[in-house]
């Protein structure tokens, strides 16, 4: 985990020793942060046996009062999470069901613990099927079990239960469309949260009277519990008016399905129960502990700086907002650290985290990371010895087959020589049409995590 699968070419591509060195020191700090990352570290960091008892982070449950264990989940770390969480309870476990992207079950290797396969971004018919036999299982849990929730980002779609009167279709069609308008997770969350039978606290209401032990990776900016996953063991603090707000905002209640119209609506109206709230006897023995999230991978990619030689400055993990726009804004801080040696002298090595969004009016393909590099490389053309690369921890970004992307000073004269208009791609949200024919894709390959996304800034 954790090794970009083109890194030599992308070394090759250098058009300078300098250029060279600062490419390998942007890749070695993504690879730094995508091992941060990786969620089987993550879960064996926080998970001990001692002494009979398992220890937890903070929270220390005796296992002689515990009768069964059951494991459930879901999310793109999922699977590497339910391995760590075996290979210290094995035979512990009484039973477990993880839900996984479509392709990935054959990676992981589990005796007590089942994998099912299901379909990101998007839920289809299998998430449905997980989902039900997810609830089936936790519902078997009595008060002195205990059900432990493995959660990461992905786990919204790859964990679907529409609640009654709501079709799958409906459900996909208002993610797609929130999903286009360039709607944060947290907004999406709230939307989808009210139209479900399993997120916004449910599983944990299925679960009761059992003790339940959420470990979750986080992929939300500031790690808000009840937005990881949709925050299916959370107390939810969204409501139906805000779902309907995010829809009315974004100017896609019209297109919304009408069943969705409905339930939204009726719960606005009081006629719907809410989702279970803070306070709530549900969640008395319900504890939540975040495992990993984007800071971590940061600070692990700062530290790879340092140990390169270079002033660094890890700015901020909540960096949001329209792609080409942040990419914009972030070109200038390497143009004013050559102008002005602000907010740091050269050889410079900034990492900022978070997660952007895309608009989509355009027909190209592309994504987040890759939209930003590409604005980023229109503002920094010319500048020598500076690269920025911008990459997704789970390996995809957007709907393309790259995590990511790299530029740097010449990236824009190249595409100029094959005739290719840097402008018009970023235009048509075309950056993978763009990277494909000019070189700069950063490719790891699906890494089995999600904290966010990484972007390093080296100036030499």
């Amino acid at each position: 985990m954790g090794k970009i699968l083109n890194r030599q070419e992308l070394l090759n591509n250098a058009v300078s020793p300098t250029n060279r060195k600062a490419r390998e020191i942007a890749l070695d700090a993504i690879e730094s942060s995508l091992d941060a990352a990786d969620p089987k570290k993550a879960v064996k960091s926080q998970v001990r046996l001692s002494n009979g008892m398992l220890v937890v982070g903070e929270v220390s449950l005796n296992l002689s009062s515990l009768k069964k264990i059951f494991v459930v989940g879901g999310g793109k770390a999922s699977g590497f999470m339910a391995e760590a969480l075996e290979e210290v309870l094995g035979d512990r476990i009484e039973d477990g069901l993880i839900v996984v992207p479509k392709g990935t079950s054959s990676m992981h290797k589990t005796r007590k613990i089942t994998f099912h396969e299901a379909s990101h971004p998007i839920p289809d018919q299998s998430s449905v099927e997980a989902s039900k036999k997810i609830v089936d299982l936790v519902s078997r849990a009595e008060k002195d079990d205990l059900v432990v929730c493995l959660i990461s980002g992905g786990g919204s779609s790859l964990m679907t239960l529409p609640r009654r009167g709501v079709r799958l279709e409906d459900k996909r069609k208002v993610t797609d469309l929130l999903l286009k308008c360039g709607a944060t997770i947290n907004e999406i969350n709230a939307v989808r949260k009210h139209v479900s039978a399993f997120k916004g606290g449910q599983l944990a209401k299925a679960a009761y009277p059992a003790t339940v032990l959420g470990l979750l990776l986080s992929d939300v900016l500031g790690d808000p519990l009840d937005v990881i996953a949709s925050g299916p063991t959370v107390p939810d603090s969204s409501t139906y008016e805000e779902a309907v707000r995010v829809l009315e905002g974004y100017n896609v209640w019209e297109k919304t399905p009408s069943s969705i119209k409905k339930v939204l609506s009726d719960g606005e109206r009081g006629l719907i129960g809410e989702t279970p709230k803070k306070g709530d006897p549900v969640f008395e023995k319900v504890r939540n502990i975040v495992v990993g999230n984007n800071r971590l991978a940061c600070q692990a990619a700062e530290k790879e700086l340092k140990r390169s030689g270079l002033n660094t400055l890890f700015l901020s993990s909540f960096l949001e907002g329209e792609a080409r726009e942040v990419g914009i804004a972030l070109s200038s801080l390497a143009r004013e650290a050559l102008t002005s040696g602000h907010p740091l002298h050269t050889p410079l090595g900034i990492v900022v985290g978070g997660e952007t969004t895309v608009t989509v009016s355009g027909s190209g393909r592309g994504g987040r990371n890759q939209e930003l590099a590409l604005a980023s490389a229109l503002k920094i053309e010319g500048l020598s010895n500076v690269v920025i690369a911008s990459v997704s921890t789970d390996g995809v970004d957007g709907p393309t087959d790259a995590a990511g992307a790299l530029v740097d000073g010449e990236t824009i004269r190249k595409s100029e020589k094959l005739r290719l208009d840097a402008r018009q791609c970023l235009k048509n949200n075309d950056s993978y049409g763009f990277f494909s024919r000019v070189g700069g894709l950063v490719h790891t390959g699906p890494t089995g995590t999600n904290v966010n996304d990484v972007t390093i800034i080296i100036v030499l």
